[in-house]
């Protein structure tokens, strides 16, 4: 069988700061901007080059009030011009980790992860493909294509470092989707999350640093972190970790703040040479 390889991919600076957001969002729209204003403005000025926002950045609720907020994409409404202002302010590019998308066809939202340009420009757009419908024993049930539509097209964009590659939350699940992303040159893949305490406590950062290694890739994992609403708590720790598995910067499990390190494209290109388990693929 012919060993399989990844596509040849695209750097841009050798070195740049990124950062994930960590957030404690609610149903309270206003109050979640203000927050993940608060955490960009912060990151921008630490030095980041690319911000990561967490999935349901401005609204994590009930199902019902997804679809009272959603804007269509790439038009957008007053919530995207608001996060396209930020990214003009801080000359920064943005993963908006998780949209709330409206659509024509039913009722359902798209979960969507959104890259601005440091222009406020739509670069890219991905929809979230996996979705999370759960028992879980604490009595928890989550079931996410009530109200969400399953996307369908695997996504990457160029961004100052390069390649990136577009995932969120539950997706980090399934590593067929990010073999297919660094297919596509991704060097680096953002995992914008609303990690349950329950899964994330046993599965974050094992799941996390399991894709970074195998993707010999950075993951960029944003997340929520607290009691939301109701019974529904996230786990929190937005970290990033480098192509060799190592966690090199983490927030805690409380509160909102930011983690931030430097994403060095030539320690892609060294631990790929030095460990080339990606050339050595037989099977898609």
């Amino acid at each position: 069988m012919a060993t399989i390889s990844a596509r040849l991919y695209k750097v841009g600076m050798a070195q740049t700061q990124v950062a994930v957001v960590q957030l404690n969002s609610t149903p309270e729209v206003e109050a979640n901007l203000a927050a993940a204003e608060r955490q960009i403005r912060r990151a921008a000025a630490a030095g980041a080059a690319l911000i990561v926002l967490p999935e349901a950045f401005a609204y994590l609720g009930p199902e019902l009030g997804q679809r009272a907020i959603a804007e269509p994409l790439p038009a957008g409404g007053p919530i995207l011009a608001r996060c396209q202002g930020w990214a003009r302010e801080t000359k920064a590019e943005l993963i908006l980790g998780g949209f709330w998308e409206a659509r024509q066809s039913d009722d359902r939202v798209y979960n969507a992860s959104v890259h601005l340009g440091r222009d406020g420009a739509v670069k890219a757009v991905y929809r979230k493909i996996h979705l999370f419908d759960v028992e879980l024993a604490d009595g928890t049930t989550l079931r996410e294509s009530d109200k969400v539509a399953p996307g369908e097209e695997i996504v990457t964009t160029e961004t100052v470092f390069g390649t990136l590659g577009m995932s969120i939350c539950y997706d980090v699940r399934f590593p067929e989707l990010y073999r297919k992303l660094v297919d596509r040159g991704a060097i680096a893949i953002t995992v914008p999350a609303a990690f349950t305490l329950h899964t994330g406590k046993d599965h974050w950062h094992v799941l996390l640093q399991a894709r970074a290694i195998e993707s010999q890739s950075y993951v960029l994992a944003a997340a929520q972190a607290g009691k939301c609403y109701g019974a529904r708590v996230s786990y929190g720790h937005a970290l990033i970790a480098d192509p060799w598995g190592t966690v090199i910067a983490q927030c805690g499990g409380e509160g909102e703040g930011f983690a931030l390190a430097t994403l060095d494209t030539d320690s892609i290109t060294r631990i790929r040479a030095q460990l080339p388990s990606l050339r050595h693929r037989r099977l898609t």
